[in-house]
């Protein structure tokens, strides 16, 4: 069996809510954040497969198409290579905020499925987020989990950004 880290996007990867950008519809707003590329790297150099797993309600609400997700997607994909970096896949949320799905985090169908898909040992596996529903949708998947940021939370681990969280599992294991 494999080992993965399984990334939100928004606030992990790239900027949102920031004084360049608010929401990421388009390529041209994508806003990779300090190291997330080399932290992809590091991850993938130790062994690890790394996917994205993200709620994009806007195109549920009509506020981006699916053409456009996939671009945004691509862009993401492109920069983290730029920085030696490999995104083993991306799995989104489109349903609209509410819908009641199984696979909007705070459920944890995404991770679940990319698991069964490519053969990953969640308990060997991480989340890593941003938010409450990240962490719950890896506590619920069986996933050991950290949060980004400066807010308090119930995540097993936290640190400031995705590097300083790469550097803590690859030494970890």
């Amino acid at each position: 069996m494999k080992k993965a880290v399984f990334l939100d996007r928004d606030g992990v990867i790239n900027e949102v809510l920031s004084d360049r950008v608010k929401f990421v519809n388009r390529p041209e707003q994508f806003y990779l954040l300090d190291h997330a590329g080399e932290a992809v790297k590091l991850l993938n150099d130790s062994g690890y497969l790394v996917f994205v797993v993200t709620n994009q309600g806007g195109v549920g609400l009509g506020l981006m198409t699916e053409e456009a997700l996939k671009e945004v997607h691509e862009e993401m994909v492109r920069q983290i290579a730029e920085k030696g970096g490999m995104i083993h896949g991306t799995v989104c949320c489109t349903h609209a905020p509410k819908s009641g799905c199984a696979c909007r985090k705070p459920e944890p169908g995404m991770i679940l499925s990319l698991a069964d898909r490519y053969h990953v040992n969640l308990a060997a596996s991480y989340m890593i987020g941003d938010r409450e529903a990240d962490i719950t949708a890896g506590k619920r998947a069986g996933v050991p989990t950290i949060l980004i940021g400066e807010e308090a939370g119930f995540a097993d681990a936290q640190f400031p950004s995705l590097w300083e969280a790469a550097q803590w599992i690859v030494h970890k294991n």
